[in-house]
């Protein structure tokens, strides 16, 4: 087999990277620092992302009360909201683990929940009909923070900015329509796509309407350490990170592959829900990294099976349930799915491309009824790609495959 590694481009990580945060913090992007923004008396909710994300929060929020501190904000007026959408809550070491067991102690921490109407304020519909519902604890806050982490995103074009927010925080109905099959078969939404991207455009304007104001995000390396941190306006600095990410992220190949073998990584590796965003990610990027016909490898050990969040459910059940691939997909464009679904859709187009092989995973029967193909090791992977297509096949081997966008041909602009 002939074999190309694609991988980010090596960046130094910030030798300091509490000192870096401190840095964005006093000098923001086309913004006041938040101590200045912030008044004694003001409520102030800070949403933070789920532990399917890797982002840093356990430096990015301290350092945020911190300025919340300095402008006299007294602890009970204070919300930390973890955005987990329509994935599971969070388990309260899983918050620890995000926060810090200080913070986690002397601040009120809550899980948003898409599916309880009592935790939600309607904010109207967007020019293009999109109900935006999002949490109380920050529409009703007078200064809404988010943090996030700026990376590849199948339908976002990149993760971060408005995100955490806008889908981690809101109402079922906005989530429904952001990762509808109308969106998601939209030519503008796609990886690494931000310009002329509906599904951007949809979050930025519901986190407009909600009120924030303030974000901190950052780039990770693949050892997830922090390459930029970047603190202000929703928008620029959000842009500011992108600029930064793109040239790191997107990696130029010469052609389509034979096979394309991804590692997820902790913590996307956990369950098969998250652990298939490889597969999606090399085969419906920009421009595809494996050929019509071929073989798409993931190792993940998915010891939470499919996952146990709604989102997670619904995709286990569409592609468990439906007797094949074209029933996923014509279903959906008639008459639609609830959100988490989507992930099922998104599979089955990738599964009418390639076959997908998941190494190693705890739930192999779970794989199969999913219409994927389990295998022990790599070698019985790699044995099953080759008696199809022949030993001479061409490899691709992503090892961060959800932090390397491979291209054909020049990077995307």
């Amino acid at each position: 087999m002939r074999v190309t590694v694609a991988a980010s481009q090596p960046t130094e990580p910030l030798k300091d990277a509490e000192h870096a945060v401190i840095e964005a913090l006093a000098h923001p992007i086309g913004s006041r620092p938040l101590r200045e923004q912030a008044k004694p008396g003001m409520r102030v909710c800070v949403v933070f992302t789920d532990s399917t994300r890797a982002c840093p929060d356990h430096l990015l929020v301290p350092a945020l009360l911190a300025e919340l501190d300095e402008a006299g904000i007294r602890d009970e007026d204070i919300t930390l909201l973890c955005g987990v959408g329509l994935h599971r809550p969070s388990t309260p070491e899983e918050k620890i683990t995000k926060l810090g067991a200080a913070v986690a102690a002397r601040y009120r921490v809550i899980d948003s929940d898409p599916r309880d109407p009592s935790t939600l304020a309607d904010l109207g519909q967007t020019p293009g009909g999109v109900p935006v519902q999002v949490h109380r604890a920050a529409v009703d806050a007078r200064l809404v923070i988010a943090t996030g982490v700026v990376e590849p995103h199948q339908l976002a074009g990149y993760s971060g900015g408005a995100k955490t927010l806008a889908v981690g925080a809101a109402g079922e109905g906005l989530i429904a329509y952001t990762h509808g099959p109308a969106l998601v078969d939209h030519p503008g939404t796609r990886l690494g796509r931000i310009d002329g991207n509906p599904f951007r455009e949809i979050i930025t304007e519901a986190a407009r309407r909600a009120g924030l104001r303030f974000i901190l995000n950052v780039v990770l390396d693949d050892d997830k350490r922090i390459l930029r941190v970047s603190a202000g306006h929703p928008e620029l600095a959000f842009e500011d990170l992108v600029a930064f990410a793109r040239p790191i992220y997107e990696v130029s190949i010469p052609h389509a592959y034979d096979i394309a073998v991804g590692g997820a990584g902790f913590p996307k590796d956990a369950n098969l829900y998250q652990a298939s965003r490889v597969a999606s990610y090399l085969a419906l990027g920009p421009t595809p990294a494996v050929r019509q016909g071929g073989y798409l490898i993931i190792p993940a050990r998915c010891q939470e099976g499919a996952g146990s969040g709604a989102a997670e459910q619904r995709f286990l059940s569409a592609l468990r349930d439906a007797p094949d691939l074209h029933s996923i997909l014509e279903t959906a464009r008639r008459i639609g799915y609830p959100p988490g679904q989507q992930r099922a859709f998104v599979m089955a187009k990738v599964l009418e491309r390639a076959r997908v092989v998941v190494v190693g995973s705890e739930c192999p029967d779970l794989v199969a009824a999913c219409k994927m193909i389990p295998a022990e090791t790599m070698e019985a992977a790699l044995g099953l790609a080759a008696q199809e297509l022949g030993q001479f096949c061409s490899v691709l081997v992503v090892p961060h495959a959800l932090l390397t966008l491979p291209v054909v041909g020049p990077r995307a602009p």
